[in-house]
């Protein structure tokens, strides 16, 4: 296929495919899809080797947040049966952080509901690094707790953050009919001033609200843009209780399409597989490889996720490795332009910018939350759907989520 050809080449060059470039990739068939897998699996070879970072995520502070995103659990107004708990302390978060490090996680995401934090709350969260880097020093740390104001990005900086999390989610033509207690130009701007303190930016989206195909190619090209290191792409889990809870709307096929559109548009940025892949994805899972390079660990904020162990089969299984502490998540390009920050360890020699492996050719979130909300994945099968209406058949079910019970806020064992 001409379209597949040209994008693998773009990708190899790090060149900006066209925006009918990624709405064609959205369009093609299921017939073609395992050719753009193939075709995008080229280009996360090229930069990133067979390599899968591991990702883990420690809900700090669990609900009651005061703004009104639609997608998210722990949203004002939520009535999800969610965990809801105050900050926790140092101790307890560094030990929840010990849990995903022993299973294989590299980073670890602290992420906290709410608006934004208060100078109050970033002394909490400074402790909590300090708490986590005395335990694992090696460790890199991302912190996701909402808008930031003036100072805040830099104090982070300062107690050992490596970056930053807050996501686009969607559109900025569709924002305002998603969330109205804060703005698209609000989310652009905290991304901005994670930049400007030295963090690692991770900016990602939402995948799954009804948006449509221009909405996914624009959000996506906009984050290409704001030149994040790390995107994660989360796909909708509409929890019983919130405003989207009758969106299911998503196929394998589709969100593996969206991966693929995302890959050729950030052809050399850390693609995470975020919250929503095992609800969504389902047993193809292991094709996802293909496209990303990095997924979370265990369980979600607010509900549960795969096992960690099954993680670690899945990703042995499909011949892909998991990526070790020392090693260089990003490209040598784009580590070497973060100046020795998150990802970006002495790089190797070996050609493919930083794989462990030669790579072909010629040549790290995370959160889809309201505020500092984070992914809210979960297990279950979707109902059938009514491609002629796209709606769910029949009512809405309201087993397709497990709620997390156990981990970060709990006394069960987490699981990862």
């Amino acid at each position: 296929m001409d379209l597949l050809n040209t994008l693998v080449d773009k990708g190899l060059r790090r060149e900006l495919p066209t925006r009918d470039e990624a709405l064609a990739v959205l369009a093609t068939s299921d017939d073609d899809l395992l050719d753009v897998v193939a075709a995008a699996g080229k280009v996360r070879r090229q930069w990133f080797g067979r390599r899968v970072k591991l990702n883990y995520l420690v809900n700090l502070k669990s609900g009651l947040c005061p703004e009104d995103c639609s997608y998210c659990s722990q949203r004002l107004g939520s009535k999800a049966g969610i965990l809801k708990y105050t900050w926790l302390k140092p101790d307890e978060a560094s030990k929840a952080a010990a849990a995903g490090v022993a299973g294989g996680a590299k980073r670890v995401c602290l992420v906290a509901s709410g608006r934004g934090p208060t100078d109050r709350d970033v002394d909490r969260v400074t402790r909590t690094i300090e708490a986590i880097k005395e335990q694992n020093e090696d460790v890199e740390v991302c912190a996701c707790l909402g808008l930031l104001s003036d100072g805040q990005a830099d104090r982070l900086r300062s107690a050992g953050a490596d970056a930053y999390n807050h996501n686009l989610n969607t559109s900025e033509e569709t924002y305002g009919a998603i969330t109205t207690t804060h703005t698209y130009a609000d989310r652009v701007e905290t991304v901005q001033q994670a930049q400007a303190a030295g963090l690692s930016a991770c900016s990602g989206l939402i995948a799954g609200m009804g948006e449509s195909d221009k909405d996914l190619v624009d959000v996506v090209f906009a984050l290409r843009d704001l030149d994040p290191d790390s995107v994660p792409v989360n796909f909708l889990i509409p929890f019983e209780g919130t405003p989207l809870a009758k969106e299911w709307n998503l196929t394998p096929q589709r969100c593996l399409r969206i991966l693929a559109m995302v890959r050729f548009v950030c052809p050399d940025v850390e693609v995470r597989l975020a919250g929503g892949r095992e609800v969504h994805l389902r047993s193809m899972q292991p094709l996802a490889l293909h496209l990303v390079n990095s997924i979370f660990l265990g369980d979600y904020l607010t509900s549960e996720g795969q096992a960690g162990q099954t993680d670690l089969d899945m990703i042995a299984d499909a011949g892909f490795e998991v990526e070790g502490a020392g090693t260089t998540t990003l490209p040598r390009h784009r580590a070497d332009a973060l100046g020795g920050g998150c990802g970006s360890q002495a790089a190797p020699e070996q050609a493919g910018c930083g794989s462990h492996e030669a790579s072909e050719g010629a040549g790290c979130g995370s959160h889809a939350g309201g505020g500092g909300c984070g992914p809210c994945g979960g297990h279950g099968e979707p109902e059938p759907v009514d491609a002629s209406e796209g709606v769910p058949a029949g009512a809405a079910r309201t087993d397709l989520v497990a709620v997390r019970r156990r981990g970060a806020g709990t006394d069960l064992a987490p699981n990862a």
